[in-house]
C-alpha cells in the first residue's frame, strides 16, 4: 500500500466512522446528508436546481474520468 492509498483509506474510514456515530446518536443535523442539505440550501428552489445540475454533471464526468475517456 502506498502513502496516498493509506491516506485516502484513513480519510474514508474516519468519514464512515463518524457517519455511523451520527446515525446512531440520532442528533438532528449531524449526518452527512443533513449537513449537505444545509450547506447547499436544497430546501430552496435555487439550491435544488444548483444541486441537481452539479450532481448530473458529476454523474457524467466521473465515469469518463475514471475510465480515462476524457
Amino acid at each position: 500500500m502506498t502513502v496516498p492509498d493509506a491516506i485516502w483509506a484513513a480519510l474514508l474510514l474516519a468519514g464512515a466512522a463518524y457517519e455511523a456515530y451520527a446515525i446512531a446518536n440520532r442528533v438532528d443535523g449531524d449526518t452527512l446528508s443533513e449537513r449537505l442539505r444545509e450547506w447547499l440550501r436544497t430546501r430552496t428552489r435555487t439550491g435544488r436546481a444548483v444541486f441537481l445540475t452539479a450532481w448530473l454533471a458529476l454523474a457524467v464526468w466521473f465515469p469518463l474520468h475514471i475510465t480515462e475517456l476524457l
